[in-house]
């Protein structure tokens, strides 16, 4: 193998896990933002209101709604006015779009375990420790 720098061979996997991603989110109708969206929202366990999910995706509140009128669009969610103050908006999650955060949610899995399918088990445990260790350090 080349002599690559560790950041660009990390750089490489996590765009190849990414297309085997967004490649299985494709038939599901969802794109990767959406899917996020339902993450944030089911994770959540309560409606959210439109800044507080701008803010769990990292993304500026105006960039929030045009991920919502495609959620709303497919029935994945729903918009309802937030009785604590009428002029915010909630979003709630759907059961449909319950059903589908657990498609993209096993789309993901998938995608990670075709990509690692050429490790051993102990081989992925050690990566997802070393990993691990790495993130643990900024939370």
């Amino acid at each position: 193998m080349e002599d690559v720098e560790l950041s660009e061979l990390l750089h490489r996997v996590s765009r190849r896990l990414r297309h085997g991603y967004v490649h299985r989110l494709v038939p599901l109708g969802v794109n990767p933002g959406q899917a996020r969206a339902l993450r944030a929202l089911a994770d959540a366990d309560r409606p959210l209101r439109m800044v507080q999910l701008a803010d769990e995706l990292r993304i500026v509140p105006r960039s929030v709604t045009p991920v919502i009128d495609a959620l709303e669009q497919s029935g994945l969610v729903r918009r309802e006015t937030d009785p604590a103050n009428r002029r915010s908006t909630l979003v709630v999650l759907t059961e449909a779009g319950r059903e589908m955060h657990e498609r993209s949610r096993e789309a993901r899995r998938q995608a990670g375990q075709d990509l690692f399918a050429v490790l051993s088990e102990d081989q992925r445990d050690q990566l997802k420790d070393l990993l691990g260790a790495i993130d643990g350090q900024f939370g």
